[in-house]
């Protein structure tokens, strides 16, 4: 399967369940789908808990939401049911403890916990939880991300700045890809992009210099939050990155663009999306192309045109009813 084809394998939950054979039903439910595993749940109400499997090229992703309860994998299951695969475990509300052979860390909201299932370890969420789970399997893994596998359980967020951009990349991609809960196409080397911020993370943490991936992955991170802001050019990134004009210019001409042409087919991206929105005839072009950084509606026309072919109130017409991905053009 390519890496950009994004595909439903299953689905459970336990709401239609009687709740005394719920903890049986998602224990079989992920020893199928997933991984063995043991489950505990001190609510009146048993485990409230719907699972998501998806597929992307040699990855699964897992959408898991639930109420509080504990997972664990003993180490004679880790033995009786074998599972060669790295965990990346992006946990995106609630709060969780990660009990292993060498200790205990803490997790919450934001955070991304890496392990080897091949090791036991027990997985506890105190609340309501959801968390993006990524299935690598360790020979990709190793080839992707590190040679070596993960010696020990790690936690990601909290660190330095540049952990805070390259995490604040991964949830907007693994969010993304979480929100399509369907077969379709996403974007080119989406998979690969997955794990090679999973690679400059471990890499990151071990305290190396920064490369220019990371960097362009930093830059790219910025300039997404603030698509916005009329004010936004590279003299604005450069500075927030502490880095000279000429610095960030090379850092983008790897990628084959420069800065400038990187925001501006952003916003238009952006603008574009919203033109193509179900609801997009209840709002102006004016306000599109303003939300999107855009101080001339004028520019905006004119530039939207030499980019898709077409104006921003055609756009937005009922003849284009379906355009292709915005990476294909």
């Amino acid at each position: 399967m390519p890496a950009n084809v994004v595909s439903v394998i299953s689905r459970a939950t336990t709401e239609n369940v009687a709740p005394a054979e719920r903890i049986g039903f998602w224990e079989e439910y992920n020893r199928r789908a997933l991984v063995g595993l043991t489950c505990r749940s001190y609510s009146d109400e048993g485990l409230l808990a719907t699972q998501t499997n998806i597929r992307l090229g040699d990855v699964r992703l897992a959408d898991i939401s639930g109420n509080a309860h504990v997972i664990e994998r003993t180490p004679q299951m880790a033995r009786s049911t074998p599972k060669d695969s790295v965990f990346a475990s992006l946990l995106l509300k609630g709060d969780a403890v990660f009990f292993h052979e060498n200790g205990c860390l803490s997790a919450t909201a934001g955070d991304l916990v890496l392990y080897d299932t091949r090791r036991p370890y027990l997985f506890g969420f105190s609340s309501s939880m959801r968390q993006i789970l990524v299935d690598v399997p360790r020979d990709v893994f190793a080839e992707a991300c590190l040679s070596g596998g993960v010696p020990v359980p790690m936690v990601f967020g909290r660190g330095s700045a540049r952990e805070g951009s390259l995490m604040s990349a991964l949830r907007g991609l693994l969010g993304d890809l979480a929100a399509m809960r369907a077969r379709g196409d996403a974007p080119e080397d989406t998979q690969r992009a997955v794990l090679g911020l999973i690679r400059l993370l471990a890499l990151e943490r071990a305290g190396g210099p920064p490369t220019s991936l990371t960097q362009l992955i930093i830059a790219e991170d910025h300039i997404e939050r603030r698509l916005h802001d009329p004010h936004l050019n590279a003299g604005e990134v450069a500075r927030a990155m502490g880095i000279s004009v000429r610095q960030l210019a090379r850092i983008f001409e790897a990628s084959g663009t420069t800065p400038a042409r990187y925001i501006l087919d952003r916003r238009l991206r952006r603008a574009r999306a919203d033109l193509l929105a179900p609801r997009a005839r209840e709002t102006t072009i004016a306000d599109v192309a303003y939300r999107w950084g855009f101080s001339s509606q004028a520019h905006f026309a004119r530039v939207f045109r030499a980019s898709f072919g077409h104006t921003p109130s055609e756009a937005r017409s009922a003849g284009v009813v379906r355009q292709p991905p915005l990476d294909e053009e």
